[in-house]
């Protein structure tokens, strides 16, 4: 274990093997636990009850667990918990949840780069990238394998699907299916996240089932019911159609709508302005 001198640390806070805290880091809450290997690099904040999971590095300014901003907290006990190998830098606040033994998570292997912003009662999940100033809002849930771009905005209660990419600058106000790719404001979908699945070894057939998939749901002016009766009929075998199934039958906000599309029945697709 390595403590800087000058940082400041709660005597009760629970430190793990082969820790390193640098210069002016401040954990001020006896609730604190950082696991083995934990990285601390300067003048990183850390408050309330928070977790970090073994392997984690933190960058300089970071924020961590400070008491949310959502203005019907009321002193409820929350927690924060980042998994295992996770990178966090420069200036990313991760705020605390809001509403009693609510929690803020953020899964393993996962990026978040300089600038962004997890709200309260947010999950995000494993081997995600959210670049420089991308901004969650509260109640929002990342898929695993999500990537957001810069700058982009995510409106609350919104889900984004595990393999789903949104594009820089991007405002996503409604729920984006897995798998898939969009950008823009209003946002649209732009049709599968064929780099990404590529990446993550999703193979070429099942990859032109997805297309199918996404053409159902999508292209042919079905409502939901149909299109779903229509997608487990054709693609009932395959574990992606029913976690597409199972997303979309789970969306409150409704789904985005596709790029140059005219607008589609009143149903899960109807496009909303935000």
């Amino acid at each position: 274990m390595s403590i800087h001198h000058t940082a400041s640390i709660h005597p009760k806070a629970k430190i793990g093997k082969k820790v390193v805290i640098g210069p002016f880091v401040v954990i001020d809450s006896p609730d604190v636990v950082l696991g083995d290997g934990v990285c601390l690099k300067a003048q990183v904040y850390i408050s309330g009850a928070v977790t970090i999971g073994e392997g984690t590095i933190i960058w300089p300014f970071a924020s961590i667990g400070a008491e949310t901003q959502d203005l019907k907290y009321r002193g409820e006990q929350t927690r924060v918990i980042i998994g295992k190998h996770c990178r966090i830098r420069e200036s990313v606040t991760i705020n605390s949840s809001c509403g009693e033994g609510s929690t803020v998570s953020v899964g393993d292997y996962t990026l978040i780069m300089a600038y962004c912003h997890v709200a309260h009662n947010c999950s995000v999940g494993s081997h995600v990238v959210m670049a420089n100033g991308a901004t969650l809002a509260g109640h929002v849930s990342i898929g695993n394998w999500v990537v957001l771009g810069g700058l982009s905005a995510v409106h609350q209660f919104v889900r984004i699907g595990d393999y789903a990419m949104i594009g820089g600058g991007a405002m996503l106000g409604r729920d984006l299916p897995p798998y898939t790719i969009g950008s823009g404001y209003p946002f649209r979908i732009a049709g599968l996240n064929i780099v990404g699945l590529k990446r993550n070894n999703i193979g070429l057939e099942t990859r032109k089932k997805l297309t199918g998939i996404y053409r159902i749901t999508f292209d042919q002016g079905l409502d939901w019911e149909n299109a779903r009766e229509k997608i487990l009929s054709e693609f009932s075998d395959m574990p992606e159609a029913q976690n597409w199934v199972r997303f979309c039958d789970e969306s409150n906000r409704g789904l985005v709508v596709a790029m140059n599309k005219k607008r589609l029945k009143k149903n899960l697709l109807e496009v909303v302005e935000v």
